[in-house]
């Protein structure tokens, strides 16, 4: 399934850094949200884009890589020249 990520602005303080313009990690909490926003700051305002959060799916401990998400990916890119 795929949604539109809630990309609240309050959430940009959590990737504030000290010593960087932008942290990639925002914390805890809000994981796919804030990764969303950080790459909010390198995508033109008016172009589209997506960030699948994968990073928990794609791998089991019992049966090592799943595979998740690439069947996601393939059906878009062939979409992309219908």
């Amino acid at each position: 399934k795929v949604w539109p990520m809630p990309m609240e602005k309050e959430y940009n303080e959590m990737i504030k850094s000290k010593i960087a313009d932008l942290s990639n990690v925002g914390g805890r909490y809000a994981g796919a949200t804030t990764a969303a926003l950080f790459l909010q700051h390198f995508v033109d305002e008016k172009k589209p884009f997506a960030h699948i959060d994968m990073a928990g799916p794609v791998w089991s401990t019992k049966t090592g890589a799943t595979g998740w998400g690439a069947k996601l990916i393939t059906e878009w890119v062939c979409q992309q020249g219908t």
